[in-house]
């Protein structure tokens, strides 16, 4: 059994020991990019990782360049368990790119953890993605027809790499003749899906979005240099200011000479709204609507859809407290605290036992008894996924005295998978899927329960519905999916062997000790004598490195 913590401090589906197969959507990826010549790239893009920490806690990356040379540091982890002070220190350059993942293509390995790295003539490209492909098969396809049958021997794809983001990596690394500009300009327009990279070579900085701008992508300026970030708030966080968003189907370059704009499609805005719902920071801003302003006013549409007569609005922390503030604002019920969290729920590999099982949601939230006994409450949280964790904390707050409890949740049903960047629950597992309102209402104990209309949803966040991506509500999906079925998030392992991988005789990778205090797998990149990255096996970090 894995345990993952969730960014705002909940715990995943292994953690919520009332069901160790109900977790709420899984978070995208964040990712971060810094061109700065005289900053300690490696710490800013640090902290900028640390801002992203709730988009993926599965693994975290960071690649620097020198001009020379290209680092890659990773490891399976939270940021702050994979990175150190003396790490950190050693990874000096002016260039930095830095990923925080949540798996959605390829399994929670270290060999998928991210930057990846690639070779390209003279040069080497490091790459972090957040989103998701939906054109994978056909991507290693074409990796396959292009670089012949021996691709899969060599680079992440010879170490195991099972990701989307490994054949992107391949692709643009694959033509030694061009620059990796112009191969990212033939690229791009090849992948389908939801795609928002930062990417470099040994002396650029470059930042791209899919032509539907499904995932956000933020451009900041630093007094000495340039950042990009999924998130604004991981821009303020380093004392950058937001200057815009890369724009979908945008490729841009920062180098010495500044920054440049390629336009390499169409821009077909298809932004997410769950960004707004739960995955954005609440200090994020996205085309220009504060994400925590959007959650509010989704409480205050639910208080116009659902009203209740009620003593006390509380929310589930953290996703739920800003709609639970609009509905007590709309509804002039007052607003209070009825739980308490955990505020150092980690990573944990204790096995619990039978009764700690049977305590289940409390080891995250409990509820403040003295707040709620007597009261009937409006309960207001993000989304409901299998509903067991609903049923918990109805029961829990039923147990410390509450009168009524009446469930209210800021986004409509959901009621179909995503493929473009968040990891739901499979679609016969979503409690909605064969459910109505009453009877999921009935299947978790409340007294009532309202979800949010798609329309209100949509008018919370101030963009235009054709803007918007609402397939997990609604299972319209605006990038048509592969009409084979070719998807998912293992599509790549369960490809034959021949096909997806092969084992290179110039990489030799190092399994993992068990001991705790096992030094992680090192491989450092050169290159065999027809150009080709190469590996040997060298000892004292979990470090790629391409001289």
């Amino acid at each position: 059994m894995r345990y993952v913590p969730r960014g705002d401090g909940r715990l995943t589906d292994q953690l919520d020991l009332t069901d160790s197969k109900d977790h709420g959507p899984q978070d995208a990826c964040g990712v971060f990019g810094v061109w700065a010549p005289g900053e300690e790239v490696a710490k800013l893009t640090y902290f900028g990782l640390y801002a992203l920490q709730h988009r993926g806690q599965e693994s975290a990356g960071i690649a620097t360049s020198d001009g020379e040379k290209i680092l890659v540091f990773k490891d399976m982890g939270l940021v702050s368990q994979v990175f150190d002070e003396a790490t950190l220190g050693s990874m000096r350059g002016y260039i930095a790119i830095g990923h925080t993942r949540y798996s959605t293509t390829g399994g929670s390995t270290w060999e998928n953890a991210q930057p990846t790295l690639g070779g390209i003539g003279d040069s080497t490209v490091a790459l972090a993605h957040n989103g998701n492909l939906i054109n994978t098969v056909d991507l290693r396809e074409l990796v396959t027809e292009r670089l012949g049958a021996a691709a899969g021997k060599r680079g992440e794809l010879g170490r195991g790499n099972t990701s989307d983001t490994a054949l992107v990596t391949t692709l643009l690394a694959g033509d030694p003749d061009r620059s990796l500009e112009a191969s990212a300009l033939e690229v791009l327009p090849r992948l389908e899906g939801a795609f928002s990279f930062v990417f470099m070579d040994e002396h650029t900085l470059y930042a791209a979005r899919d032509p539907h701008g499904v995932r956000p992508l933020a451009l900041g300026r630093l007094e000495r240099g340039w950042v990009v970030a999924s998130e604004t708030a991981a821009l303020q966080t380093i004392g950058a200011s937001v200057v815009r968003e890369v724009e979908p189907g945008e490729l841009v370059a920062i180098d010495e000479n500044g920054l440049r704009s390629h336009r390499f499609a169409e821009a077909k805005p298809k932004g997410c709204v769950f960004e707004y719902v739960y995955l954005a920071r609440p200090d994020a801003v996205i085309s220009g609507r504060v994400v925590h302003e959007a959650r509010v006013e989704m409480g205050r549409q639910l208080a116009r859809e659902h009203p209740v007569d009620a003593d006390l609005v509380i929310g589930v922390p953290e996703s739920g407290v800003p709609a639970a503030v609009g509905y007590s604002q709309e509804s002039g019920i007052a607003y209070g605290q009825g739980f308490v969290k955990n505020a150092y729920v980690g990573r944990t590999f204790i096995q619990p036992s039978q009764t700690l099982r049977q305590l289940g949601i409390r080891l995250k939230l409990n509820a403040l008894e003295h707040a709620i006994r007597g009261q009937r409450l409006v309960v207001v949280d993000d989304s409901i996924v299998r509903g067991n964790t609903q049923r918990a904390q109805v029961r829990m707050l039923r147990e410390a005295g509450a009168l009524e409890v009446h469930v209210r949740i800021s986004s409509p049903p959901v009621r179909w998978p995503c493929f473009y960047g968040i990891d739901f629950a499979t679609r016969a597992e979503l409690i909605a899927t064969g459910l109505g309102v009453e009877e999921i209402r009935a299947s978790i104990g409340a007294d009532s329960l309202g979800y949010i209309s798609e329309e209100g949803m949509i008018a919370s966040t101030n963009q235009p519905p054709t803007e918007l991506c609402s397939a997990c509500f609604t299972g319209s999906y605006p990038i048509a999916l592969p009409e084979d079925g070719r998807i998912g998030k293992h599509v790549l392992e369960t490809l034959p062997i021949s096909v997806r991988t092969g084992h290179d005789s110039n990489i030799d990778v190092l399994p993992l000790d068990a001991s705790p205090k096992a030094v992680p797998v090192a491989v450092q990149i050169g290159r065999d004598a027809e150009g080709v990255p190469a590996g040997l096996a060298s000892g004292g970090g979990n470090a790629l490195q391409h001289p």
